[in-house]
């Protein structure tokens, strides 16, 4: 490949969106179309938060129903994917952090929602790294800058969370977000758009709303993750720009010298 691939991060937000059609799922569908088509994607996903970093390296890595209470249709959905054995072990061997191999997880909703979307006849090889919940919020970002060398080999590294993700605030009458949601997403959104990066791990900086963005940050770290593996002046296209029940952004990134016009 004469180019790296683009890095994305997608504000996944409910379970519904693998069976529902509406405006996000669109711009899901849509991005994958700007995308040079992936050998492999390396997913970084909100739901898969663990003791250390791990990864899966299962030549048929299974799916994961990890929601609840959701309607039965959703837990009927299949992606069933291949799996990336040997470039598993190549990104283990790429990430200066100890990294341990486990297969007990697989491909959960924050993954296999978005891609059933993006990549409906899940041919596409995908592997999942977790989030250390024990790390420090620059030892995620570095670990993103460790993985960018994947870039040049066509994987996709895909970061699946949401920017603003308080689920105690939900407003389900809310069609968009509080104040404090919209200027934490604003900030964030300024501070991608001129590559300051330390701006976002300094999230604080945002002030009082940073404070009710979120509670813990699994949901915020993916991002960390795709900005990190982003060069300095890349591309940027922002799509799915908005915040839903109040306390959710579904705010979206594609970053990358290779997308297509």
């Amino acid at each position: 490949m004469n180019k790296k691939m683009p890095v994305l991060f997608i504000g996944h937000g409910s379970p519904m969106n693998a069976i529902e059609n509406n405006e996000y799922t669109h711009g899901w569908e849509k991005i994958a179309k700007k995308i040079p088509k992936p050998k492999v994607i390396l997913s970084i996903s909100a739901h898969w938060y663990t003791d250390g970093t791990r990864i899966n390296n299962s030549e048929k890595p299974g799916q994961v129903y990890d929601m609840y209470g959701f309607p039965d249709e959703l837990y009927q959905v299949v992606y069933s994917v291949p799996g990336a054995p040997e470039l598993a072990e190549a990104t283990r061997n790429l990430i200066s952090q100890t990294v341990k191999v486990d297969n007990s997880w697989g491909i959960d909703h924050g993954t296999w929602s978005v891609l059933r979307r993006m990549y409906p006849s899940a041919e596409i090889p995908v592997f999942q790294l977790s989030i250390d919940m024990n790390a420090a919020v620059e030892t995620h970002y570095k670990i993103g800058q460790e993985l960018t060398s994947l870039r040049e080999q066509g994987v996709l590294i895909l970061g699946s969370g949401n920017i603003v993700h308080n689920l105690a605030r939900v407003n389900w009458q809310l069609e968009g977000g509080y104040p404090w949601a919209d200027a934490f997403d604003g900030y964030i959104k300024q501070e991608i758009k001129k590559a300051e990066h330390q701006a976002i791990i300094s999230y604080h900086s945002a002030g009082t709303s940073s404070q009710l963005a979120f509670f813990t940050l699994e949901h915020f770290y993916p991002l960390l993750y795709v900005l990190g593996a982003s060069d300095t002046g890349d591309k940027i296209i922002v799509f799915n720009d908005s915040r839903t029940l109040g306390a959710i952004s579904m705010t979206s990134y594609l970053i990358g010298e290779t997308t297509i016009d």
